[in-house]
């Protein structure tokens, strides 16, 4: 064998090496496959059966959402906010004895209001704030889709029981924004 037949193939093969290392590189620094898995939990799931199974999709669109707002740093509650949010909580929650429908639209401006004051896109970008809270508390912004969609619908269509259901996932959300970087440590939090 020839010199430089030696090495040309030396050549090929650490191509191929490089190639590869690059591959795995980019897929690890994205955050593809496992990756996103582990971050985005149910949203994940409910990602790719949005996209109708299409994983490659599903996570084309959870890597934007990173990209978009995976440095956003939450803005931290003084102690006498915390304390007015978690007063008016309570509110909604006694409040859906009497009046369920009316509860749901306050739980929802309510985390629109306390996501945009820890720094997330303002209330009133739904989608967009949905998508940064996805990115930082993704296995509870399920919650407060849900409550939203019952607090925009025009007609009944909810039960009660579906309601009460969706508030109480909703209220894991407040949580992680009422105490994190409030010295408690948030649940399950991956910024």
């Amino acid at each position: 064998m020839s010199t430089g037949l030696i090495i040309l193939l030396v050549v090929i093969v650490a191509l191929v090496v490089v190639a590869a290392l690059v591959t795995v590189l980019l897929g690890h620094r994205r955050g593809g496959g496992a990756g996103l898995k582990r971050r985005f939990g149910p949203e994940y799931e409910r990602t790719v059966a949005a996209h109708g199974g299409d994983t490659k999709a599903a996570e084309q669109e959870l890597n934007e959402r990173v990209e978009r707002h995976g440095d956003l740093r939450e803005r931290p509650l003084a102690p006498d906010e915390r304390e007015r949010y978690e007063a008016r909580w309570t509110s909604v929650q006694e409040h859906f004895v009497e009046s369920p429908r009316q509860a749901v639209a306050e739980a929802d401006r309510l985390l629109g209001e306390v996501a945009a004051v820890r720094g997330y896109p303002d209330g009133g970008r739904y989608d967009e704030q949905l998508a940064a809270l996805s990115v930082h508390h993704a296995d509870h912004v399920d919650g407060y889709r849900r409550v939203h969609r019952m607090a925009r619908a025009q007609t009944g269509g909810a039960g009660t029981e579906e309601m009460r259901s969706a508030l109480v996932g909703a209220h894991a959300l407040f949580d992680d924004l009422t105490r994190a970087g409030s010295g408690a440590t948030p649940g399950r939090h991956r910024a």
